[in-house]
């Protein structure tokens, strides 16, 4: 899935790009529970996963 994409659904709805970024587990509960809480939170968590899984250079 393209980047830019992914950017999008993680401002717009984090949980779903953080389901397409790691998949079903605990990181995208997570996610579901912050962002119940707030939006911002599930926002800086999603594009942290996004940001942690691609390499520095």
């Amino acid at each position: 899935m393209s980047s830019l994409v992914r950017i999008l659904l993680a401002i717009f709805i984090p949980p779903v790009a953080v389901l397409v970024t790691t998949g079903f587990g605990i990181q995208f509960l997570l996610n579901i529970l912050l962002w119940v809480l707030g939006w911002l939170p599930g926002t800086v968590h999603a594009l942290w996963l996004m940001n942690r899984e691609r390499p520095l250079l």
